[in-house]
């Protein structure tokens, strides 16, 4: 499959296809890594630990000012964050993907609702949907998982990409990022994070068993006293079923 790019050149997108084990659906892009998952029998909850964990902004974010807010992913995958935020935190959901052929395997697959007026998948390229105005300073949960078919490093990690996102946040708002913390990349990307947002405003969990590490970026650095994540934590927990209580042993601010 093709698809035209910016200065109409041709990029191949890989094949999408899916696999079962046992309870659970994963899909993948034409290789053995997997790009997401889903419960078939809960469909809307979350299997993957790195996954819950892009939702750290929530132990940022006003609980009461959820419902309604603006979630935007770039990179759908299974649908699988989209999914939550549309269903269990009843936000506004904007997706963005470049390859159709995810589109159509999350609507045929895996679940993921049709578009309505406050769920919109746009197939685009992230790097340059995210520099329209129409987006600017509208986000307050930007979460970010994109990777290729052999799922080796993230498909855009520049400084300038970096900045564009920080650029769509609302003051509140919070940026996290999927990247492989087993990778040599890793580094290298937290300090391209770091001169977008500022070192004050990073934050960090240690690496899944799998290597996946969630970096948390705010548009408006803050420092949340121990009691205040603590308390926030529970209440995700007992509101939304994800585990925070535990992220908070591994969830730390690059910069103390």
């Amino acid at each position: 499959m093709t698809r035209k790019k910016a200065a109409d050149k041709a990029i191949e997108l890989p094949e999408v296809n899916f696999s079962e084990d046992g309870k659970i659906r994963y899909l993948h892009l034409g290789t053995e890594w997997i790009q997401g998952s889903m419960f078939l029998d809960k469909p809307y909850d979350i299997e993957l630990e790195y996954v819950q964990r892009m939702f750290g902004w929530l132990l940022f974010f006003p609980h009461d000012e959820v419902k309604g807010a603006h979630a935007m992913q770039l990179g759908l995958g299974a649908g699988t964050i989209t999914k939550f935020c549309y269903k269990k935190l009843k936000m506004t959901c904007t997706a963005i993907e470049l390859n159709p052929g995810v589109l159509h395997a999350c609507r045929g697959w895996f679940r993921l609702p049709p578009d309505d007026e406050r769920l919109r998948v746009v197939l685009a390229d992230a790097a340059l949907e995210i520099q329209k105005d129409e987006w600017r300073g509208t986000v307050d949960a930007l979460q970010v998982d994109l990777y290729d078919e052999e799922a080796a490093a993230p498909v855009l990690d520049t400084p300038d990409f970096y900045r564009h996102c920080r650029e769509l946040l609302s003051q509140q708002g919070c940026m996290t990022v999927n990247l492989f913390g087993r990778s040599s990349s890793y580094g290298e990307s937290v300090e391209k994070i770091c001169a977008a947002f500022g070192e004050d405003a990073v934050w960090a969990f240690k690496p899944t068993r799998e290597g996946n590490a969630i970096v948390l970026a705010q548009r408006t650095a803050s420092r949340p006293q121990r009691e205040a994540l603590t308390a926030a934590a529970d209440n995700i927990e007992e509101k939304w079923g994800l585990p925070a209580p535990k992220w908070l042993k591994v969830f730390k601010p690059l910069v103390k």
